[in-house]
């Protein structure tokens, strides 16, 4: 059936240092390209130089004019975090936008960051944690907007206190909603933060709802060689426009709550069709998982312990 078109006004850009995580491909790519066009000077951080070079030649495509540049950053690493924070210090520019949009969902087996952390736990929740604090001083100086991206997943499940690692009973759904949840309620105590602290910075969640992006998708350096049976049956719906979203519609929430002059700090924003699978993006309740302002201040607090950075109040 016919797909009615969704989109969002993206303001001027101009004067604007935005960083996205994760755009060397799939959503993050479109997300960075409305950004360049719109007249940011991208920073890139990516894993793959490979694909790096791509998403640049991407991009230039839809903007030839734009200011995008790469660098280097594995969020499985808390040294390559470290590295790439020193990095952009020493650039001493000032950051406006973050958009930390990278992730990973359901290795196929349980595995581990470099610092031996349960994967999604390190890499979606604490790598991005780390990198907050890495930039603090540049998004002060910036007035920055962070907004995080989270997934349908964290609106059910809880926080395994108990085993943040998964060492014991591991489930990977479970795991991805941990760190999803913990991801939310760690930009949300960034936000409470920076409003009691005087810190300039404002702090949102998106969430994309359910698209066929490269997260289901083959993913050799998780170890997955095959598109998994689930991304296939989203492409299916999502082509016919079957409830779901696009590549496209999914960065929107993203977008919205990263440049719309009226986004709203501690807000949620993601797609408002049924069940917020798909449709244009707005603000919507908290999940549940992400109310809990006691449970939001011990993710702060331990969070910062395990990725080895002091975000000071």
């Amino acid at each position: 059936m016919p797909r009615t078109t969704i989109d969002i006004t993206i303001p001027n850009l101009t004067g604007t240092r935005a960083v996205v995580t994760g755009a060397s491909d799939g959503m993050g790519l479109r997300i960075a390209a409305r950004l360049a066009a719109a007249g940011a000077e991208l920073v890139l951080p990516v894993r793959n130089p490979v694909k790096g070079e791509k998403a640049l030649a991407t991009i230039r495509q839809v903007a030839p004019d734009a200011s995008v540049s790469l660098r280097s950053l594995d969020l499985s690493s808390l040294d390559s975090v470290a590295a790439l924070g020193e990095t952009l210090r020493g650039e001493g520019k000032p950051i406006h936008l973050l958009i930390n949009n990278a992730g990973i969902m359901t290795p196929p087996s349980r595995q581990t960051t470099a610092d031996g952390f349960e994967l999604q736990f390190g890499t979606n929740h604490l790598g991005h944690v780390a990198l907050v604090g890495q930039l603090l001083p540049l998004l002060k100086e910036g007035n920055a907007r962070v907004t995080s991206q989270i997934s349908i997943a964290a609106r059910s499940g809880a926080i395994n206190w108990d085993d943040l690692n998964w060492e014991r009973n591991y489930n990977g759904q479970r795991a991805y909603s941990q760190s999803k949840i913990a991801f939310g309620l760690f930009g949300l105590e960034l936000q409470r933060r920076s409003a009691a602290g005087g810190w300039g910075i404002t702090s949102n969640l998106s969430h994309p709802g359910v698209a066929p992006t490269s997260l289901l998708a083959a993913r050799p350096e998780i170890s997955r060689e095959g598109d998994t049976t689930a991304v296939r049956a989203i492409r299916w719906l999502s082509a016919r426009g079957i409830l779901l979203g696009t590549v496209e519609s999914a960065g929107l929430p993203a977008l919205m709550a990263a440049t719309d002059p009226a986004a709203k700090p501690g807000v949620l924003y993601g797609p408002s069709g049924p069940g917020n699978l798909g449709g244009a993006p707005a603000e919507h309740a908290l999940y549940k998982p992400l109310r809990s302002t006691e449970e939001a201040a011990r993710v702060w607090e331990v969070s910062q312990q395990l990725a080895g950075v002091a975000i000071p109040v």
